[in-house]
């Protein structure tokens, strides 16, 4: 009898452990490819740092002429 409930219980706990083990592990994500928007997001900032460059270097020249006037 002693034999039988060991015999039960172990196949209770294959019963609960087994769809565990055939489990599959997840798919890894796709690799974030780019579409585009980041380089045009770079080529945007560096065009509004040449254009804050070029400001800095007119202005002077800009505000000089001012005190002729």
């Amino acid at each position: 009898m002693a034999r039988a409930l060991v015999l039960a219980i172990l196949a209770l706990v294959l019963v609960f452990v087994t769809p565990y083990v055939e489990a599959q592990a997840p798919a890894p994500a796709p690799a974030p490819a780019s579409d585009g928007t980041s380089i045009d997001q770079g080529i945007a900032y560096l065009l509004m740092i040449v254009a804050l460059v070029l400001t800095y270097l007119i202005h002077p020249l800009d505000a000089s002429s001012s005190h002729f006037f």
